[in-house]
Parts: C-alpha cells; sequence; structure tokens
C-alpha cells in the first residue's frame, strides 16, 4: 500500500498531482508554494510526467491558461497563494461558472499589507464566494491525499466544479512530514482518465462563457448554487472510497476530546492538531473538554457539523482570519447564522488567532479555554495576543 518517506509537504503534493496524471500545470512561482510547481516542471522535463508545463508571467495569467486548457479537455492543477490569489480572483468566478475541473492547491498565506509571507486563512477567506469546492488539511499525508480526491471529486459528472485543496504555508508547505506516497497503480484504480463532458471542438462546436442577459443569468447562477450545493454527498463518497483502497479515512466534520463535552474548539487546517494536543492534556487533567475539525469548507457541511457539535454548550471557534467592520471573523459568522434561531444553539466564543504566521501553542489553547469557561472572553471576538495578552 505504497512507500513511506519523509517528504516535504509540498514535494507530497506535487506527487500527488504526478500521479493523478495531469495533463497540463499552468504556474506562476509565489511563496510559499513555490516547490510545488518547481518540482512538478522537473517531473516534466525529465520526463516523469507527460504533461505540458506553462510558465506563466503572473497568477492572472495562470488562471486563465488552466481555464483554456481545461475547456480543451486537459484534466489540470495550478497552485498559489495570497495576493496571487488576489489576483487570480478576477478568473476565479469564470471557471466555476463555466464549470471547469481543475484542482488548485492554495497554500495559505497572509495578505499584505504590511507584507508577510507566513500562514494564515486571509488568503481563501477573501475568496468564500467563487463557487469552488473547498476543504482543508491538517497535515502533509492528508495534503496528499485530499489532492488525489479533489480530482476525482471535481470530474464527478454530478459536480464539474473547480477545486481548492488548503494547506497552511510553511507550517505544512515546507515542512517535512512521514508520508505514505500510493502505489501509481492504485492511484491509477481509484482515479479514472479524465473523460470531459463538454470540450472545444472544431468538429463539434460549442459556445463556452456566452453574454448572460438579464432574462437566464439568475437562472445559471442558480444552477452554480444547485452545483455545489449537490458536491457535499460527492466529497463524502470520494473521501469514504479512498478510505477503503487505501485505508486512510477522512470525514467532513471530525471530532475529538470527551464526547460530549460542553466547552468544544472549533479549528480548521494544521492549527487543529496543536489543539488536539492541548484537548487531550485537558481531558487528562478532568476538564470537560472537546474540538470539532472542520474539514469541508464549501460547500459547509451543516448537518455534519451540527451533529458533530450536538449537546455542546459553548463553542471556542478559532478563525486564522480578520473580517475588518464585522462582528466576528469568518468562521464564526458562518457558526452564528447556521445557529442563529436553533433553541440548542451554543454560546459562540470567537478568537482571531495565528495571523500572519504567529504561533499558537498548547499552553495558549488551554489558556483560551480556562477564560472562555470562566466567561472572561466576552465581545463578539477577541484578537489573540493582543486583547487578551495586553490586559
Amino acid at each position: 500500500m505504497g512507500k513511506r518517506v519523509g517528504l516535504e509537504v509540498s514535494l507530497a503534493v506535487a506527487e500527488a498531482v504526478k500521479l493523478a496524471n495531469v495533463d497540463v500545470v499552468s504556474a506562476y512561482p509565489i511563496t510559499p508554494q513555490t516547490h510545488i510547481v518547481e518540482e512538478l516542471s522537473i517531473y516534466v522535463a525529465n520526463g516523469e510526467l507527460d504533461a505540458e508545463f506553462i510558465p506563466v508571467e503572473s497568477e492572472h495569467s495562470a488562471m486563465s491558461a488552466a481555464l483554456g486548457a481545461a475547456t480543451a479537455g486537459a484534466r489540470v492543477y495550478t497552485a498559489t497563494a495570497s495576493q496571487g490569489l488576489a489576483l487570480m480572483h478576477e478568473i476565479l468566478f469564470i471557471v466555476s461558472g463555466m464549470r471547469m475541473p481543475l484542482v488548485m492547491t492554495v497554500a495559505n498565506r497572509a495578505l499584505s499589507a504590511p507584507i508577510s509571507i507566513w500562514n494564515d486563512h486571509g488568503d481563501i477567506m477573501a475568496e468564500r464566494d467563487i463557487g469552488w469546492v473547498q476543504i482543508f488539511a491538517e497535515n502533509g499525508q492528508e495534503a496528499l491525499d485530499l489532492t488525489l480526491c479533489a480530482f476525482k471529486i471535481a470530474e464527478d459528472k454530478r459536480v464539474l466544479l473547480p477545486m481548492i485543496v488548503n494547506i497552511d504555508g510553511f507550517t505544512l508547505s515546507h515542512v517535512i512530514e512521514p508520508v505514505i506516497i500510493p502505489d501509481h497503480a492504485e492511484v491509477d484504480a481509484f482515479l479514472p482518465p479524465y473523460t470531459p463532458v463538454l470540450r472545444l471542438d472544431t468538429e463539434n462546436p460549442v459556445t463556452f462563457g456566452p453574454v448572460g442577459v438579464p432574462e437566464m443569468y439568475t437562472e445559471a447562477r442558480k444552477q452554480l448554487e444547485q452545483a455545489i450545493i449537490g458536491s457535499k454527498p460527492v466529497v463524502e463518497e470520494v473521501l469514504d472510497g479512498f478510505g477503503a483502497a487505501f485505508d486512510r479515512h477522512y470525514k467532513l466534520v471530525e471530532q475529538n476530546g470527551k464526547p460530549g463535552a460542553k466547552t468544544r474548539f472549533v479549528t480548521m487546517g494544521s492549527l487543529g492538531e496543536t489543539c488536539m494536543t492541548a484537548v487531550d492534556e485537558l481531558v487528562a487533567e478532568g476538564q470537560d473538554a472537546g474540538q470539532t475539525r472542520i474539514r469541508l469548507w464549501r460547500p459547509f457541511p451543516e448537518e455534519e457539523f451540527l451533529a458533530a457539535c450536538a449537546g455542546a454548550e459553548r463553542l471556542v471557534v478559532i478563525d486564522r482570519a480578520l473580517s475588518p467592520g464585522a462582528v466576528c471573523g469568518p468562521v464564526a459568522s458562518e457558526l452564528k447564522s447556521l445557529f442563529y434561531g436553533r433553541p440548542d444553539a451554543p454560546e459562540i466564543v470567537n478568537l482571531v488567532a495565528g495571523l500572519g504566521g504567529r504561533d499558537v501553542t498548547v499552553r495558549e489553547f488551554k489558556e483560551m479555554f480556562a477564560m472562555a469557561v470562566s466567561g472572561k472572553l466576552s465581545g463578539n471576538y477577541t484578537m489573540w495576543g493582543v486583547e487578551s495578552h495586553a490586559s
């Protein structure tokens, strides 16, 4: 069932893309995702990957070229981060609106200014509404595995949407971890060759991206909305199928800590593993602590999240992005909307933490827990490391 190696997570992602037998890689380098596309360029150059590698002059062009290749019927991959993702913004809506199932890794990085090359989720939270399926990896193995799953999900005829796999920049992208690389034959059995539903063909002309006149624009957007909502069972099905094939199992929402805990952390991404350690220590100390980890971000897994948090009286929601001028962070906002009007709604305590790559330690998670339980965290949100430590 594959080979276990120590590998930088960026290179593990590149290995997954190679195993997926992509046809086109369109790329522009930006820290901290550069190692992914550098490695893919080597694979193409030395013949390990039979694909076209398109080096472009900007991220806007990278996504434009990826879109063009996808409309030609290719299995397409790209990667970016931070300002690069922001520069792609215009094209991201077009890709989903045209239902092109390409895959992109976002090595999550803080947005300028001030300039930061380190991790938070500000880049992807600015792209919540682009109509892409979006998922978060907690570690290197997940980054590899979820990349393989992403191609299968995106290309499923019930979905036909682009997909983003989020990995935390530097925290994951530049760290060497033990990773199991699947055998190529096993991946081929799991991920069949891509057969496009529609593609540019001079023998059978079709139109992509026509003008959306007022009489049909709303209906087109409704179709996109139905497609992304309808992708959730396919995501679950593919993850289950991956687990059956490779014995590594992933759920849309996962939980750990004390069963039925009244106070639970909510996390996304690699910070969840630090939180897990803190929760384990809290439980060992006799505390009523738990954790709910969100893996699928778009479409949001409402039913699964509600089930995972059943009985909770308090959710300590960790946001790694700030929404300036809003009443809380983006994940907390999502959850407040989800629980609005429900008689069993828990108290939602929101902490904005880890911005710009700042460490959040096990000790700090335990401090958060103590302050939340004692009622010392009030207001719409607390910027951890500023308000709480300044006091």
